[in-house]
């Protein structure tokens, strides 16, 4: 295929005053990297200037995944998933990155600042990327390195910040930096598989969704996604994805704060900010073993209970005395039923 087919009509270099982002439909499956056309958030962007874009998206009022919780707030992995396509969508689209080139993320990280603006109401929340590219490596036609720093906003309500590094190689350079393993697709896991935990104690629905299981002592989990999870393995991979690592993150972070007693007012903990380091390639032959290294709480008592009963994790993912990432995060105690103000999910109509 030729690389100038990439690129849809050409909408130009647009300001705030111009056209408007298109909600109506979504972005090709296969310049977000997704198998599973019900899998695409993103729906349109628009060229603001150098290196500068509008990105819009959609995300679902429900999800077999990413679903909102009990207090009706939009999953933040919602927001993780949709900065992923946000930036492989850009890649292709306006940098003309070959689709064949194989994505590696470094690290992300990401901040709700606002929960009361994601709350899931009558329709789907149609969101907003104000994202800025940076390129940090680049050397065409192998290896494009790039980073790419956003700020999420709905109904002109700015709710969030995050950022994505990945490095785009060609199947050659590829296959040097990962080895025999390069280029093989997922294959069942040759460890004694552990019982996974609860769904509902780790903050899921369904059994296939829960990625913990017990580990080898007290202090450890085991994370054991199943391959054939459709939405965590959308498409063969020959290691743990960015975004399995970060769910496996996500959902001992649960465990951990949301087992303890309710909090006051009814308000529960949420995840509300995480940084995730991938540091090795994850094999899926390998354990992989989640440890709590750090865990204290990080009130801010000079700004009111707006900041108070925070709580700092700090995780780390090894495979034997590797350590493959480690993820920071916070959770905070959120109250969107009883907040004031419309939700995200209620701002804007689309016919």
């Amino acid at each position: 295929m030729q690389q100038s087919r990439l690129r849809p009509e050409p909408r130009g270099t647009q300001g705030r005053s111009g056209p408007e982002l298109d909600f109506q439909r979504t972005v090709s499956r296969r310049l977000v990297h997704r198998a599973a056309v019900a899998e695409v958030f993103v729906t349109d962007a628009l060229v603001l200037g150098e290196d500068r874009f509008l990105v819009g998206g959609q995300w679902p009022r429900d999800h077999a995944l990413y679903h909102p919780d009990a207090q009706r707030g939009s999953d933040p992995l919602l927001f993780a998933e949709t900065v992923r396509q946000a930036l492989v969508y850009l890649a292709h689209w306006h940098y003309e990155i070959p689709l064949g080139h194989r994505f590696v993320g470094y690290d992300m990280d990401f901040e709700i600042t606002d929960p009361v603006a994601l709350r899931v109401g009558g329709r789907p929340v149609p969101v907003e990327l104000d994202a800025s590219w940076e390129w940090t490596d680049r050397r065409p036609p192998r290896r494009y390195g790039a980073r790419l720093e956003v700020t999420l906003s709905v109904g002109g309500r700015a709710c969030g910040r995050g950022s994505l590094r990945i490095v785009a190689l060609d199947e050659r350079s590829y296959r040097i930096i990962r080895g025999p393993q390069g280029g093989a697709c997922a294959a069942p896991v040759a460890v004694e598989p552990r019982r996974r935990v609860e769904p509902a104690l780790v903050g899921r629905l369904r059994n296939k969704d829960s990625v913990l299981a017990a580990g080898p002592s007290p202090a450890e989990w085991l994370l054991q996604p199943d391959l054939d999870h459709a939405i965590l393995f959308d498409h063969p991979t020959d290691h743990l994805p960015l975004m399995v690592l970060l769910e496996g993150f996500r959902q001992l972070g649960h465990l951990m704060t949301c087992s303890a007693a309710p909090r006051p007012e009814g308000r529960a903990p949420a995840l509300v900010s995480a940084a995730v380091d991938c540091l090795a390639f994850a094999e899926l032959d390998v354990p992989t073993r989640l440890c709590v290294r750090e865990d204290r709480t990080v009130d801010d008592v000079s700004a009111g209970d707006a900041r108070t009963g925070r709580r700092l994790l700090r995780l780390d993912a090894l495979q034997g005395d590797t350590l493959v990432a480690s993820c920071a995060s916070v959770w905070a105690p959120v109250s969107l039923a009883t907040a004031t103000g419309r939700p995200g999910g209620q701002s804007v109509s689309h016919a």
